[in-house]
């Protein structure tokens, strides 16, 4: 019989290991919060059971508070896997050195922000000179640094071309703000703007979309680069293999927002990298 001392060691060893065996066949995933807690999970349980069947593994959904939280957990290995805008990802590779986007939405490749407002005297940015403005988060692709990258090029500072300017933090907060008044206008990602629409969540008498940036390549689903490659790749073509002629596999394509899903690399996300230096978010 052991003793005490080398029995209690013993159990605590065995239940140690049975915690990183239940690790090591859970996907850890996560996504930035660029919409409500709730409306997150809702997207990703359906693709989560469809991750699950095709790696064998139990995926789990790992909610952050905000953008530089889903950086860190890349960074130090606590997810696998995230859902993040460009500027995200370029944060994400600049600190991990080796962050791997694995696929993007089509319309990724094509992305647009709107801006909108619920003043009818209002048609275009000039209109705004001395008003009030909301971008997202501050970390967001399509809700801050793109409009604002191409507010720039235009010769508007924002800071100083508004009265004051507020960061609502997620796309669908911007849109209650321009339609309570709170702000005279805002500007998010166009792909929530038509969500939003659809729904009826929001009252397009009264809020309007009066302008649209160029496009520019946006979010995708990135691994950490410590990921094993088999792993990485069975993710990248479980995604690819969506088919929106599968009605199960439309379910979850159309809940993000996908036409169907397209491998992307690294080098789509430099100009998003020179935007965020233009702009002096990186240094």
């Amino acid at each position: 019989m052991l003793k005490p001392s080398l029995a209690l060691a013993a159990g605590v060893a065995l239940s140690f290991c049975s915690f990183l065996a239940q690790a090591a066949d859970t996907l850890k995933v996560s996504a930035i919060p660029d919409e409500a807690p709730t409306e997150l999970l809702r997207k990703f349980k359906p693709l989560g059971a469809y991750l699950e069947q095709q790696t064998g593994m139990k995926v789990e959904f790992v909610p952050v508070s905000d953008y530089p939280a889903v950086v860190e957990a890349l960074a130090t290995d606590r997810i696998d896997m995230a859902w993040l805008g460009g500027f995200t990802f370029v944060q994400a590779r600049l600190k991990t050195g080796n962050a791997i986007p694995l696929v993007q939405r089509e319309q990724d490749a094509q992305f647009t922000s709107k801006f909108i407002t619920a003043d009818p005297a209002v048609k275009s940015l000039a209109d705004l000179k001395g008003k009030t403005f909301a971008f997202g988060s501050v970390s967001s692709t399509s809700g801050s640094l793109m409009p604002r990258y191409f507010m720039l090029q235009d010769g508007i500072k924002p800071e100083s071309y508004f009265s004051r300017v507020g960061y609502s933090g997620a796309h669908d907060a911007t849109v209650a703000w321009v339609q309570a008044g709170k702000v005279d206008a805002g500007v998010l990602n166009a792909s929530v703007w038509e969500k939003l629409v659809a729904a009826g969540k929001v009252d397009t008498t009264k809020v309007k979309v009066f302008a649209t940036t160029p496009a520019y390549f946006d979010y995708n689903w990135t691994v950490r680069g410590t990921l094993d490659p088999a792993l990485a790749a069975k993710i990248k073509a479980a995604f690819l293999a969506l088919d929106p002629a599968n009605p199960k596999d439309k379910e979850i394509l159309d809940l993000q927002a996908a036409s169907r899903f397209i491998e992307t690399k690294p080098e789509n996300y430099k100009g998003i990298e020179e935007a965020a230096r233009a702009a002096e978010l990186l240094k």
